[in-house]
């Protein structure tokens, strides 16, 4: 069974410009560790300190393996020393999704 990780990010305000440039640089990465990207957004009118990643896998097996290469990547590992040197993202929501079939 297929599954979609939806991501909320709580984000300081006054650095949306520095999380844009973060799900740039994963852009690249997810795909290449295993994951489908479906994409991510940022906030556009109204709240203006939330955003949101959806990635999707065939498992959850299939995610855990994504998660262990994003860890060992070069690109992955300088995307997270990236947002924990400029401290944009205040907090982060995961949630496992499968979509409903008819």
């Amino acid at each position: 069974m297929a599954i979609t990780v939806f991501i909320r990010y709580q984000l300081d305000p006054y650095k949306r410009a520095t999380f844009e440039e973060y799900a740039r640089r994963w852009i690249a990465v997810i795909p290449k560790c295993g994951g489908d990207l479906i994409g991510y957004w940022m906030p556009h009118e109204g709240t203006n300190n939330i955003a949101f990643a959806l990635i999707s896998f065939a498992n959850l097996a299939a995610y855990e393996t994504y998660r262990a290469r994003l860890r060992a990547d070069p690109e992955g590992i300088a995307t997270f020393k990236f947002a924990e040197e400029h401290k944009f993202i205040l907090s982060e929501e995961r949630t496992f999704l499968r979509k409903v079939d008819a």
